[in-house]
């Protein structure tokens, strides 16, 4: 985890020589899943965690991004009036985290001195790894380090020149159905009949808000008899 990290702070320092902005900062915010014992999101299950985060602005449009994301996360079946949930009577509380490498699309000329109100909603998408600490029963063989797709959206503003602000919620699409150690089978009773699905994969979700340092680069000129 750490060393993919290094390696994406390592590409995108060298977008960045080419940059003439980039941002560093951190966030606060909450991990959230939907899975066996969760279908939907719910606010209820919000977990904490924070994030560090490198963004290079590649001009108006697309900036590309490096996270670290940790904190915990967590459901349980005693907050559904399901029959079959109850009767399973899960639930888990671990600690997720996350490497991240990924790019925006912003909507709006966000960083001209010329607009009155400098803010964008954004999109993003990216990759990353997660791993997950703190299994009580590991019942399955797996690898706790697994990958995801990021799709999310956001809104950022510009408080001045040095400083940006952001509201950021991504969605994580895992390939992998043991976050909430429940899949096939109850963990805790041999019952002939599946507590869970297989083939329906466990998400995870982070909405958190952001603030950013900007760093300018001034490019140094080429000598004009090359």
């Amino acid at each position: 985890m750490i060393r993919l990290l290094v390696g994406t702070l390592f590409i995108l320092h060298s977008i960045t020589v080419l940059s003439q902005n980039s941002e560093i900062g951190f966030g606060i915010g909450a991990w959230n899943y939907t899975g066996e014992l969760s279908k939907t999101y719910d606010i209820l299950e919000l977990k904490p965690a924070g994030t560090v985060l490198y963004r290079s602005n590649r001009g108006r449009a697309i900036s590309f991004k490096a996270s670290l994301t940790a904190g915990k996360i967590g459901a349980s079946d005693s907050r559904t009036t399901d029959a079959l949930a109850n009767a399973r009577n899960a639930s888990f509380n671990l600690f997720l985290y996350e490497a991240l490498v990924g790019g925006e699309y912003h909507f709006l000329d966000w960083r001209s001195a010329k607009r009155p109100l400098r803010f964008t909603p954004y999109v993003s998408a990216g990759l990353g790894l997660f791993g997950i600490a703190g299994v009580p029963d590991k019942s399955a063989e797996y690898s706790s380090v697994q990958p995801s797709v990021q799709l999310g959206m956001g809104v950022k503003y510009v408080i001045n020149p040095l400083w940006y602000i952001g509201v950021d919620f991504g969605m994580r699409k895992t390939f992998f159905d043991y976050l909430d150690n429940t899949s096939e089978a109850s963990t805790r009773t041999k019952a002939p009949f599946r507590f869970g699905n297989p083939n329906d994969y466990d998400n995870y979700f982070f909405t958190g808000i952001t603030i950013t340092r900007t760093f300018y680069t001034i490019p140094c000129p080429g000598s004009p008899y090359k």
